[in-house]
């Protein structure tokens, strides 16, 4: 099944081949040789290199794989505020091949529809949520001609010539600017019609406040373009509807090798029936191809996106412990895979042959059993590692450090008590808190109480430990001066059990923010605050780890110190990649130091101006640990959003000391690692810890040939201690298709996946290369994949169309949203920090953090059912599905607007905020009023529903329409042409649709 499109764009005017400025697209031939990001982690150990091919030959009989020019730039068009009125939409028939089916949509300024064809009188909208996916055209005007050239993520190019005939033969109407503040616009617009006013190529519109990125005004009369009507294109939120609507509710069984699984943002309830659920482990395709040549030829990305220790519903069954006592787990005795559903039992259940790499090894005779009539053995049911794709194993001595149980875990809280966190009171907030949060250590189910041990340290310029133990009547301090050797001054004491130190513990708490009250120190340290920590878990001889509390740029001398190197003008350049690198190589080797030793960093941030969190935030990433960043914190408005992420952070579910290793079947291997982990070697992922949250992307590549029907398979064991303290293996399990067609291949893709793995790839090449080229390698791989389709398996037709597989119907407006990310747009705009800290938050995100991430949800509020739980449909992003009568409500992970049309219905305002109209409403609240009636009442259920599966708290932020602050909110309006450059949804699918002509050609 796949998607046909069809894109007419008016001729370009004016020189096709002007220079293009920094950070601009080359006009001419790309070099000659594929292109590749480059390459740390696993390849530096001797990996090939992963390679994005340049697209095909003009000989259609050649293998598609050498390399091409790249796509001329194109441009993004500018966009009113408001579509206006008077405007007609384009006339976009949207059919499909084989029934002549047509689909007009029309703008409310024309007195009646303008008829394509006629098609079938039952004709089914392209909107329509039952529509089954089928392939879908859009019709071209008389030619097609590409857009005039501009940056992929430049701001806008020179306008097209004014122009009084539409290319449809419609006259054009005249273009009306958007209302300013204070004008009254034409008739509201509900979410969901397909009104939308005719957009010029070029600069950006005057707005109050002006943007960023173009020209403040336009001179001259602004120019049309034929544009298509976004009601043609594919929608996101229609994908995510269909698939809702076909396989929401249900159970999936995981019985079956190779089958695609609901997508991420569609609720069942998952079965394991012998493949690991699709809540630990997704793929970029469910069946792969069987050569490296058919894998070359369509360049789509081999990976799976594991996340081992996954947040499982309470409806579904918790992984079973399998325990085989001291004689431990049943492995291959050649590649070491463990004992899993993919092995064959034969000779009478005496031998077995692994799956992995089809040794036959002898039954022990511990774990014999007699076959049945079909060769399976008779507790086949009654064992989960024979039965089910995910289980856990007690480890033996063996998988111990120094062959030696683990001692339980220790968390330890340290305190930046220099002068300015003292005086804003967040020294205060923290140690009260504090309080609260050590009743909540997590612990294993059966147990009353938790056995993780706690210490405290505050520091500024020294370190300042304390002795909390409990037969104590007061906690004692001792202070390390000398922090370039770092050394633990004390051991019985420092890290104690909760419950037996509480009150010495509360004595502390309670005295620390007066024991520094008066302290004038503004430096501070911050390299030998972890080396403490780490030095006290190793005197401890247990894993752990360090909660830091920390707000500023450490100048203070010592390892670790660091300057300002906050440089715009490096912004453009080839070395814009060192604003992502490290400053030091301290951080670095501390890293190593801290995982070897089962220390995991989390860090909160409080930063009033730059702390460069790129050096910062590299413990945190390394270890298994998360960075928070709250900035210019401000108690009355931040201190709710940094209090909710630290008790998710203690409490959540969490194994600490951990090795991953991802073993595959023969024929393929993992060659490439991202996310929260450290890499000694080429195989094993080490992690001081591993939560919940927490995703490893993993890229495979071919060594040899799939079969058909042996398929592709995939075991992940994670070797870890837990918070009790017991070594245990958790194993993933998924067996998927293998085929030698490419039909196959792509009906078996799966885009979120696609886009965090693209992700993930292009921000961890952001520290080896210019930002420009892998712009350049996103789009042409993405137009790569979608010709190689259009050219192998889509059914013949005009070269002016644009055909899009269904499983990738959306893949281009994902992948814009990503090219649109701050971490690669280049612009000053921008904070260094603020770019810093979504790379790394992107690298350990799993599919469905990532797809929120990148397509935030967008929910109409005045439309909501007070009598339903169920959320209002999601609209798309874009600001015209706006209304000024409208309330909407936009949440991407870390953020969450409320944004308030300027007719907002008094009667809902008043309900919501209890205020009596939208000029009485206070923007500057970050958490809505209990008012009690049905419409607060479920807003903020909604809002909680919203926020309860998401690893980060999102901050409310309240914008009213036209007023400054709406800036903000609009760069989360994805499919519109970006604030800082990026293009809009439209545009770069002509863009890419180009780039297919060009590839096809």
């Amino acid at each position: 099944m796949f998607l046909w499109l069809k894109i007419s764009m008016m001729k370009p005017a004016g020189p096709l081949g002007a220079a293009a400025p920094g950070g601009m697209l080359p006009q001419g031939p790309s070099p000659p040789g594929p292109h590749q990001f480059g390459q740390s982690g696993a390849h530096a150990q001797g990996h090939p290199p992963q390679r994005f091919t340049g697209p095909p030959p003009v000989n259609s009989a050649a293998p598609v794989n050498s390399a091409a020019p790249s796509y001329a730039p194109y441009s993004p068009s500018a966009q009113s505020s408001y579509p206006s009125p008077a405007s007609t939409s384009s006339v976009t028939q949207l059919g499909n091949q084989f029934n002549a089916m047509h689909i007009n949509s029309y703008g409310s300024g024309m007195a009646a529809p303008v008829q394509g064809p006629p098609g079938p009188p039952s004709a089914p909208s392209f909107q329509g949520p039952s529509r089954p996916p089928q392939p879908s055209i859009m019709q071209p005007g008389s030619q097609v001609l590409p857009p005039p050239p501009t940056a992929l993520n430049g701001p806008g190019a020179s306008p097209l010539p004014p122009s009084t005939h539409r290319q449809d033969g419609l006259p054009g109407p005249q273009y009306q600017p958007p209302p300013l503040p204070g004008q009254t616009l034409g008739p509201g617009y509900s979410p969901q019609q397909a009104n939308y006013g005719l957009q010029m190529a070029g600069g950006q519109l005057a707005y109050p406040g002006g943007f960023p990125g173009g020209p403040a005004q336009m001179a001259g009369p602004p120019q049309l373009q034929k544009k298509l009507d976004p009601d043609s294109i594919p929608s996101p939120i229609q994908v995510i509807e269909n698939d809702r609507a076909t396989r929401g509710g249900q159970i999936y069984a995981t019985n079956t090798r190779g089958q695609v699984p609901p997508l991420v943002t569609t609720d069942c309830v998952i079965q394991d029936q012998g493949n690991a659920s699709p809540r630990y482990i997704r793929c970029t395709t469910y069946c792969f191809p069987c050569t490296s040549d058919m894998a070359k030829q369509a360049q789509i990305p081999l990976a799976a996106i594991i996340k081992p220790f996954a947040t499982i519903p309470s409806n579904e069954t918790p992984l079973y412990l399998v325990n085989h006592g001291e004689n431990g787990p049943v492995r291959c005795n050649r590649c070491k895979a463990y004992m899993c559903p993919f092995m064959q039992f034969i000779e009478g259940g005496r031998r077995y042959q692994c799956g992995f790499c089809n040794c036959v090894n002898d039954v022990p005779p511990f774990y014999f059993q007699h076959l049945d009539h079909i060769g399976r053995r008779l507790d086949h049911y009654e064992k989960p590692e024979l039965s089910l794709g995910s289980y856990e194993y007690v480890a033996t001595l063996d998988y111990c450090r120094k062959n030696k149980p683990p001692n339980p875990p220790a968390f330890i809280f340290m305190i930046d008590v220099s002068y300015s966190n003292i005086k804003n009171g967040l020294v205060k907030l923290i140690c009260e808190e504090l309080k609260t949060v050590l009743e909540k250590l997590p612990k294993e189910e059966q147990e009353e109480t938790s056995a993780i041990r706690v210490g405290f340290i505050t520091y500024n310029k020294v370190l300042h430990f304390f002795n909390v133990k409990s037969n104590l009547a007061q906690p004692q301090m001792m202070v390390v001066t000398d922090v370039g050797e770092v050394f633990v001054p004390l051991l019985d004491g420092f890290l104690v059990n909760y419950q037996e130190s509480q009150s010495v513990i509360h004595n502390l708490l309670d005295q620390i923010p007066e024991m520094f009250a008066d302290s004038n120190e503004n430096e501070t340290v911050f390299a030998p605050v972890i080396q403490a920590g780490m030095e006290a878990l190793k005197a401890a001889d247990c894993a752990g780890k360090l909660f830091i509390f920390h707000s500023s740029l450490p100048t203070a001398e010592a390892p670790g110190k660091l300057r300002n190197r906050d440089d715009k003008k490096l912004i453009n350049t080839d070395k814009e990649k060192i604003l992502f690198q490290p400053q030091t190589n301290v951080y670095d080797s501390l890293a190593k130091d801290c995982v070897a030793h089962g220390c995991c960093v989390t860090l909160f941030l409080f930063p009033s101006q730059y702390v460069d969190v790129a050096s910062l935030g590299l413990v945190p990433q390394l270890t298994g640990g998360t960075l928070y960043k709250y900035n210019n914190f401000q108690m009355h408005m931040d201190s709710q959003q940094f209090l909710n992420d630290l008790r998710n952070d203690i409490e959540k579910k969490i194994g600490f000391d951990a090795i991953m290793r991802v073993r595959t079947s023969t024929g393929f291997r993992a060659t490439d690692f991202f996310g929260g982990i450290f890499m000694n070697n080429t195989t094993d992922v080490e992690m001081a810890a591993i939560d919940c949250d927490k995703a490893v992307t993993v890229e495979f590549k071919h060594d040899d040939k799939l079969g058909e029907d042996s398929g592709a398979l995939i075991q992940c064991a994670v070797l870890y201690t837990t918070i009790g303290g017991q070594r245990r293996l958790r194993i993933h399990n998924l067996s998927l298709n293998c085929s030698s067609q490419l039909a196959d291949l792509y009906k078996s893709c799966e885009t979120d996946a696609l886009i965090n793995f693209f992700a993930k790839s292009a921000f961890k090449a952001v520290l080896h290369q210019p930002l420009k080229v892998i712009r350049e390698i996103l789009v042409n791989q993405t137009a790569h994949m979608l010709a190689c389709y259009r050219k192998n398996c889509a059914s013949p037709s005009a070269a002016s169309q644009l055909i899009l597989p269904d499983s990738m119907k959306v893949l281009p407006v994902y992948m814009n949203c990503l090219l649109k990310n701050c971490v690669l747009l280049s612009r000053p705009e921008i904070s260094t920090d603020e770019r810093a800290y979504q790379r790394q938050l992107v690298m350990t995100m799993g599919v469905a953090d990532s797809q929120l991430f990148f397509y935030p949800q967008l929910l109409p509020i005045h439309t909501l059912d007070v009598k339903s739980t169920t959320l209002p449909a999601a609209i798309r992003c874009s600001e015209s599905r706006l209304s000024e009568e409208g309330i909407f409500l936009l949440a991407n992970g870390l953020n969450m607007f409320l944004w308030l049309g300027v007719s907002s219905p008094p009667e809902l305002v008043q309900g919501i905020f209890n205020v009596p109209s939208f000029a009485h409403v206070n923007t500057d609240m970050t958490l809505l009023p209990e008012v009690g009636n049905p419409y607060s009442q479920t807003l903020r259920m909604i809002m909680s529903i919203i926020q309860q599966k998401r690893p980060y708290s999102m901050k409310l932020t309240i914008v009213k329409q036209r007023e400054q602050p709406e800036m903000v909110f609009r760069q989360f309006l994805v499919e519109d042409k970006g604030l800082y450059g990026g293009s809009s949804y439209v545009d770069f699918l002509c863009c890419v649709h180009k780039e297919i002509c060009q590839l096809l050609n």
